[in-house]
């Protein structure tokens, strides 16, 4: 397989499942309701800014491969719009999973000597350090959104 082809795969991992952690977004996001994504426990982020954030990086990667410019700032990656319906949380849920596979899909059809070019500018780093780069955000957040789930349950539950 080429290296294209595998971090394709371990970015559907993360997403869908099968990666060695055995821990997905898909999965992890299947059970929660709207109100549950948007309770807060503590000073945590909600669920719902936490998936609005991974998927912030991942569209601003995505619109560079579809040839755009990148166009990513951190103060504006977890103004997350009001999540006030199923609706709405189902509507970023899906985008989500849609920009995923968009982005799967046109990075396994990069030449493979890009991956070592400059992302964009050479203070960003190359293709490869900003793919991988996506597959580590969404690890360490989906561990944030797994936690969360669980102290929300223990709130339930007492």
């Amino acid at each position: 397989m080429k290296l294209t082809g595998q971090i394709a795969k371990n970015l559907r991992e993360v997403f869908y499942g099968g990666n060695w952690t055995d821990v997905n977004l898909k999965d992890s996001l299947s059970e929660v309701t709207w109100k549950d994504a948007t309770k807060s426990v503590g000073s945590l982020n909600t669920i719902s800014s936490l998936v609005y954030h991974i998927n912030y990086y991942l569209s601003a990667v995505l619109k560079v491969l579809q040839g755009g410019p990148l166009d990513a700032h951190d103060k504006d990656s977890f103004k997350c719009p009001e999540i006030l319906s199923q609706l709405n949380w189902d509507k970023l849920k899906n985008k989500v999973f849609a920009d995923v596979e968009t982005l799967a899909c046109l990075i396994e059809k990069l030449p493979e000597k890009q991956i070592w070019e400059d992302f964009t500018d050479n203070k960003y780093g190359n293709y490869y350090r900003n793919l991988i780069g996506i597959i580590e955000h969404t690890h360490y957040h989906l561990g944030q959104i797994v936690l969360i789930k669980k102290l929300l349950l223990q709130k339930t539950d007492s």
